[in-house]
């Protein structure tokens, strides 16, 4: 379980993902963010042999799991998330992350299946004007589920931890 978090868990559900550009840059966000484990189903990502933008080598440290089932191996406790653009979702500003979460998002090139939400515990979607693609989706949950918490540590610490090495600036404060 993820400490950034309080030791909450956070899981990553990707449905049938086309994209390598798309996962590397998920893993990113799930480096940053700190989830536990990503998983994806389908069959056009295995067909891709490389993570093209996971620049922080995420897949070291936090699994990449194919899987047939979403469902299987899921822990009582864990709410099930759709993220996805349905009539009746909550919107994502309204809605409360519970404690042990699987987010599911969608294919790049399509929807959540009808299956699928029916076995969730909530449908959130991120109210903007057109879709956005499935990492930028999963960049805006995470960062929302990490704004609404309740025990986050703000400090130059974490900016200095965080940083890429190609940054060394800082706050210079100077009377004009």
């Amino acid at each position: 379980m993820n400490t950034f978090d309080g030791g909450k868990s956070v899981t990553i559900a990707l449905t049938n993902p086309k994209s390598t550009s798309n996962v590397g840059a998920v893993m990113r966000a799930a480096g940053c963010y700190q989830a536990d484990k990503v998983l994806y189903s389908g069959t056009r990502y295995d067909r891709a042999l490389k993570f093209q933008t996971d620049t922080k080598s995420v897949i070291s440290k936090i699994p990449l799991q194919h899987v047939d089932d979403f469902f299987v191996d899921l822990v009582a406790e864990t709410q099930v998330i759709c993220v996805e653009l349905v009539e009746g979702a909550t919107p994502l500003p309204d809605f409360v992350h519970p404690d042990n979460a699987l987010y599911i998002f969608g294919p790049e090139d399509g929807t959540i299946s009808q299956a699928i939400l029916n076995k969730a515990d909530s449908v959130v979607y991120v109210p903007t004007i057109g879709c956005m693609n499935l990492a930028a989706s999963v960049n805006v949950v995470l960062y929302d589920r990490l704004a609404k918490l309740r025990n986050l540590e703000f400090s130059d610490s974490l900016i200095r931890n965080s940083r890429d090495r190609n940054n060394n600036v800082s706050m210079i404060t100077t009377e004009r």
